[in-house]
């Protein structure tokens, strides 16, 4: 093949800035040419569908949707050269899979790198969550400490408790693994199915998702978003868990219903929730859920840690490269 036919070959976009070693891996790959979205902010529309143009490599972020609707205005995102799409995350429900399958695009993404770095945060926001942190805190600072009180900032702990577990893939078992020690008495878990060399190693029972709500001290969300999955924490849902229940979502924004779930910490329905994902991301200032004392919401910082994030860029440089050429990749999604 001319230098010119394998140049064209090795044409990539990049959505947005990434760690160095990711950009690294890209830009020292022989004959791979780079153009990249250099912001820490989200790629524009118009911005996207221009760099992708002529293309034959896409690495995106789970906030990038690659959808039809792109695709209905300017067909030149899946156009006959784009050939791979390496995503910067574990999730790919921005991803328009349907559409990418038909084309006979390959995907690339990144489980297991951000699994510990992922559950190490669901486990501190639930903490943060049951023993008020953030609003304890807050009470240090303006002055609402004024002496040891019996029952102020009281929550509630794990020893002794029944944690849920909505998906106990990867990340919902690591979470488990660092749930137990503190002294957790019953691990429940809901899914497509029963798991059960999943759920040996912490004894977990294997419920329907009400029954989950109804028995749950504890109720962790670490599931992929998918039509079944979709607004699964609802009214109904709520309305079962007990009243000194504490929720924590990990996952994707969109498996809770936010306003049932406003409405059960408004009323006392349930005792806290914590959350690392919401919908829409970012969420408005004004936010009902904002105002609340006993929910504590985190800007998805799930898998930021300084290692994880790099070893994710360098995943999917090295998936989006191993599909240039044709290779098998590191992690590629089966579609």
């Amino acid at each position: 093949r001319s230098a010119r036919a394998v140049a064209a070959a090795m044409s990539v976009f990049v959505t947005r800035r990434i760690p160095a070693e990711g950009l690294r891996v890209l830009s020292q790959a022989s004959g791979c040419r780079v153009q990249q979205w250099d912001s820490e902010e989200p790629v524009p529309r118009a911005e996207l569908l221009a760099g992708v143009a002529g293309k034959r490599g896409l690495l995106c972020l789970l906030s990038d949707r690659i959808d039809r609707e792109a695709r209905q205005r300017r067909p030149c995102l899946t156009g006959p050269d784009l050939k791979v799409i390496s995503t910067l995350s574990v999730g790919f429900d921005h991803l328009a899979l349907d559409e990418i399958k038909k084309r006979g695009i390959r995907v690339g993404y990144t489980p297991d790198v951000l699994t510990d770095a992922t559950a190490e945060l669901s486990v501190a926001l639930l903490l943060s969550a049951c023993r008020r942190l953030p609003e304890a805190a807050e009470q240090v600072k303006s002055g609402g400490w004024t002496t040891w009180k019996p029952l102020w900032m009281c929550g509630y702990g794990l020893s002794d408790s029944t944690v849920g577990i909505i998906g106990l893939g990867r990340i919902g078992q690591a979470v488990a693994r660092r749930l137990k020690p503190f002294g957790v008495k019953k691990f429940l878990y809901t899914g497509s199915g029963p798991k059960p060399e999943r759920a040996a190693e912490f004894g977990a029972e294997f419920v329907p998702l009400t029954r989950l709500a109804e028995e749950s001290d504890f109720v962790v969300v670490t599931c992929a978003l998918t039509p079944a999955t979709q607004g699964m924490c609802n009214k109904d849902f709520f309305g079962r868990m007990k009243k000194t229940s504490v929720f924590v979502n990990t996952s994707r924004g969109a498996v809770v219903n936010q306003e049932d779930l406003y409405n059960a910490l408004a009323h006392g329905q349930i005792a806290a929730a914590g959350l690392d994902v919401t919908t829409p991301e970012p969420l408005p200032t004004d936010h009902p859920l904002l105002s609340l004392k006993n929910c504590v919401i985190l800007p998805h910082i799930g898998s930021a840690t300084y290692a994880t994030r790099n070893t994710m860029a360098v995943l999917a440089a090295n998936n989006l490269l191993a599909g240039l050429r044709g290779e098998p990749m590191p992690h590629e999604l089966k579609l």
